[in-house]
C-alpha cells in the first residue's frame, strides 16, 4: 500500500522510457518537525516519507502520512493526529515542487540548491521556497532541508487552552537518501 503513492508519482514523472533513468526515489525519507516555547518543546518524528525527484527537470515530489509521525509522549501523537492535523481528514502531507536547477547524476559532489513548491498541509496548499543540501555520491544522492511552517498558514487551530504550548512556527527538516529507479 505505501508502494502507490511512488509509483503514481513515478509514472507522472515518467514521460518516456529515457526519463526513467533520470528519476531517483527514496521510500524512508526521514521528516521532523520541532516547536518550541517556554512551556513545552515538542518534536515529532517519521521515517515513512515517499519521495521522487526528476534529476533532469528538477521536479520533485514529497509525500508523508500524517500518523507515521512519533513523539516521546504518546498522548502528543493523539493530539497531533485527532485535533490539529485531523490525520483521518488529511492523511498525508505533500510537497510538489522543483529544484533551480538539475543535478547531475555522474558527478560526484555537494549542492546547495533553491527549491520552489506547494507544500499541502491540513488540506491547505501553500506557496514555500527554501533551500537544500544535495550530496551526490557514485550515483547516490541524499538531500537535506530545514524550514519553517507557520501553523496558522495552514489552518490548524490551536485551542486557547494550549495556546502557549506550541510555537507560530514550527520547524521543518527532510532528509532522504535517494536511489536511481532500476
Amino acid at each position: 500500500m505505501k508502494l502507490i503513492p511512488i509509483i503514481i508519482i513515478l509514472l507522472v514523472m515518467c514521460h518516456d522510457p529515457l526519463s526513467a533513468q533520470n528519476i531517483l526515489i527514496s521510500n524512508k525519507a526521514a521528516v521532523s518537525f520541532f516547536s518550541s516555547t517556554i512551556v513545552e518543546d515538542i518534536e515529532g518524528k517519521s521515517v515513512m516519507g515517499s519521495s521522487a525527484i526528476d534529476a533532469k527537470t528538477g521536479d520533485i515530489v514529497f509525500k508523508v502520512p500524517n500518523t507515521s509521525f512519533q513523539f516521546k509522549k504518546k498522548l502528543m501523537q493523539e493530539h497531533f493526529n485527532e485535533n490539529y492535523m485531523e490525520s483521518e481528514k488529511y492523511p498525508t502531507s505533500e510537497f510538489k515542487g522543483k529544484l533551480d536547477r538539475p543535478i547531475d547524476l555522474n558527478a560526484n559532489g555537494s549542492y546547495k540548491v533553491n527549491v520552489i513548491g506547494k507544500l499541502t498541509v491540513h488540506g491547505v496548499s501553500k506557496d514555500y521556497r527554501t533551500t537544500a543540501d544535495i550530496s551526490v555520491n557514485n550515483g547516490a544522492v541524499t538531500a537535506k532541508s530545514v524550514f519553517k511552517v507557520r501553523v496558522a498558514d495552514h489552518n490548524i487551530k490551536i485551542p486557547t487552552l494550549v495556546f502557549k504550548n506550541i510555537a507560530e512556527l514550527v520547524e521543518v527538516r527532510i532528509q532522504a537518501l535517494y536511489q536511481p529507479k532500476k
